[in-house]
């Protein structure tokens, strides 16, 4: 006897369907971004400055790659360089890299209070953090909290 095929949902409204996609592509757009100044932020915090040589080794790419980013950066005014200083973060970079780092922080403990083992529970965080919206941390938030 032939096993049923599982039912999917009808397709939603075009429009509809359209926009979760568009939300989809601007995270994509947004998440180098944002992981780049956290990134900066955190090593300014640790060692007094980001220099292309740390970034690239913690992000695991190649050192022009950085540099191209932190021009487009510098670009939309959330990085400042200096001459044989390395990056810097602007008020605007700064206020990005905090949003981003405390929206990681609430997924993880979203994550670790869901019995996810907290190495998959950082690394998951990493993407999703990304691509929930304002909404889903707040409800990720009181989720947690209500566990403590």
């Amino acid at each position: 006897m032939p096993k049923p095929k599982p039912s999917t949902p009808p397709l939603i409204d075009a429009d509809l369907h359209a926009e979760s996609f568009r939300q989809v592509r601007e995270a994509h757009r947004l998440e180098l971004v944002e992981d780049y100044v956290e990134l900066i932020s955190d090593l300014i915090r640790d060692g007094g400055e980001a220099r292309q040589v740390d970034i690239a080794a913690r992000l695991g790419v190649a050192q022009p790659t950085v540099a191209k980013m932190l021009k487009r950066l510098v670009k939309a005014g959330y990085v400042e360089q200096k001459p044989y200083r390395g990056a810097f973060l602007t008020d605007a970079g700064e206020a990005l890299a905090q949003a981003s780092r405390e929206r990681h922080q609430v997924v993880e403990a979203f994550l670790l209070a869901l019995g996810i083992d907290p190495d998959t529970a950082r690394r998951d965080a990493e993407g999703i953090e990304h691509h929930v919206s304002a909404e889903t941390v707040a409800a990720f938030a009181r989720f947690v909290a209500a566990r403590s």
